[in-house]
């Protein structure tokens, strides 16, 4: 597969990873609130949230899913006791001033608000701050204490067990948005995921479809020690919960931007306008965007023997077979079922329309794109075994041995089960994001240097003795030796003292 030699951008640092340092100092202070202010503190949030119940259960009673909840006096109430109880666990929590910039717009002039950057579950101030509306997961209801608190903020609720909730969500989103402001406002975060705030993450669409005027909010975190950030890869919610509650104070910001007006090319295209909304968010927070997605945090945060080294092209990859619908509509059982149908091709090599038959697509510049990346003499035909591994490798980035199975089954001799060293080369070089892959350090493994061929079982027995099996058998342009002083670390970081 061909280099994408334009990185997607503010890729230099991992939005999904987030690495905590600590000072000396920071460890003696930390050390001396876990056993003073903390359970002191854990004490007073709990009894808070506790308290937060009874008000939210009540509230909820004889209220209907479907229509707004009528604004009587005693709702009202509740309402304002709950914003007490909630700014008061926030208080005793370390949050002892919340920043608020700018003016919230009423729901019958903005119907959504956008919120961004999504690092934490400390994003929930903001919603407590304005008792607004979320999108969130159902199982999220079942919370014992926490799910009548989100209830009561009449949240959309995903059903993700329905193949078709996607479209559901929209569409609630949209019936809401249009009630011209009898529905509470929805705050939508729309990247989706959490990050550690060092870019924004590509936008999805859906707070963006109904094609009505959102009200863009930013958040800040201003402790000079990130204890908030809850990504991927990184301390989990209990030890961010702990490291916060330590801190004698934390500080957050809400700064409510001016109103977007999306255009009538906007109305029509949710992409342009998530676009163009994410854009001017970027700007205030003053950072860069990161032209990554929910969708590609497994290919970037791939992991074991064959981890990717360079995600660039896959990334690239990633995002136009997402762009056509091919990944969100290959199964395991349709991926394995092209392999075989490739399988019979015997390497003929395509053109863009026999390609795109393959697929059966239509011809488009995304597919054009697709094709291109898999062109390598230039001469407009492409060998689909390099797709398949390609979608495999970005379909299944967790599992690569089975990557490696598939692909196997494309090359090998159907008598001795063999491929040769050249096939193994190419499917590595697609699979580990690499150029110019060479075997012999890896035959020399097998003491198999005369033969030069290889069966899957032979490679995989390789691979379980091998935890680091790329970095100690294999050898490829940049390749982390290159770079690294001794075994002890890796280029990108990772302790090759510990199991990935």
């Amino acid at each position: 597969m061909k280099t994408y030699n334009s990185q997607p951008a503010g890729t230099s640092r991992n939005p999904f990873v987030h690495e905590l340092k600590f000072t000396m100092t920071d460890k003696i202070k930390i050390g001396l609130m876990s056993v003073t202010v903390f359970p002191v503190r854990l004490l007073l949030v709990s009894f808070f949230m506790l308290l937060a119940w009874p008000f939210a259960f009540t509230a909820a009673l004889g209220r209907s899913d479907l229509v707004p909840d009528p604004q009587s006096w005693w709702r009202r109430l509740i309402d304002f006791c709950l914003r007490v109880i909630m700014r008061a666990m926030w208080f005793c929590g370390g949050f002892h001033w919340i920043k608020v910039k700018g003016e919230r717009a009423p729901p019958s002039e903005v119907p959504i608000l956008t919120v961004a950057p999504h690092s934490s579950y400390f994003d929930a101030i903001p919603v407590t701050v304005t008792m607004c509306s979320i999108v969130t997961k159902l199982e999220s209801r079942s919370i014992p204490v926490w799910g009548t608190l989100i209830s009561y903020i009449r949240p959309v609720f995903v059903f993700r067990s329905d193949q078709h909730s996607r479209r559901k969500t929209v569409e609630e989103i949209k019936r809401r948005a249009q009630s011209g402001g009898k529905w509470p406002q929805i705050m939508i975060f729309p990247e989706g995921t959490c990050t550690n705030r060092s870019g924004l993450i590509l936008f999805k669409a859906g707070a963006f479809i109904p094609g009505l005027p959102v009200q863009p909010v930013v958040l800040r975190y201003l402790n000079k020690l990130d204890t908030f950030s809850w990504t991927w890869h990184g301390p989990g919610a209990l030890k961010i919960l702990w490291l916060t509650l330590c801190q004698p104070h934390s500080s957050v910001e809400i700064e409510f931007l001016p109103v977007y007006y999306p255009s009538m090319e906007e109305r029509e295209n949710p992409a342009l306008f998530a676009s163009n909304v994410r854009k001017l968010m970027a700007k205030a927070l003053e950072v860069p965007l990161t032209d990554l997605s929910f969708d590609d945090r497994e290919i970037i945060l791939s992991r074991g023997p064959l981890q990717i080294h360079d995600c660039s092209s896959l990334l690239h990859f990633n995002q136009l077979v997402c762009r056509l619908g091919l990944k969100t509509g290959t199964r395991d059982n349709m991926l394995e079922e092209e392999a075989r149908r490739t399988t019979k091709l015997q390497g003929d090599r395509l053109g863009l329309e026999d390609f795109a038959q393959f697929l059966n697509l239509p011809v488009t510049d995304t597919l054009r794109q697709v094709h291109n990346l898999f062109d390598q003499a230039g001469d407009g035909k492409i060998d689909v075994r390099h797709y398949i591994i390609a979608l495999s490798t970005v379909q299944w980035p967790h599992k690569s041995m089975d990557s490696l199975k598939l692909a196997f089954k494309m090359y090998e001799n159907e008598d001795s089960g063999e491929i040769t060293e050249d096939d193994l080369a190419v499917i590595l070089e697609i699979m580990l994001g690499v150029k110019e892959v060479e075997l012999s350090p890896l035959f020399l493994q097998l003491q198999a240097s005369d033969r030069r061929k290889i069966t899957y079982d032979e490679l995989q027995c390789l691979i379980k003795q091998r935890p680091h099996f790329s970095v100690d058998c294999l050898n490829f342009k940049d390749h982390p030796r290159s770079d690294c002083t001794g075994r002890l670390q890796s280029c990108n970081g990772q302790s090759h003292n510990k199991d990935d």
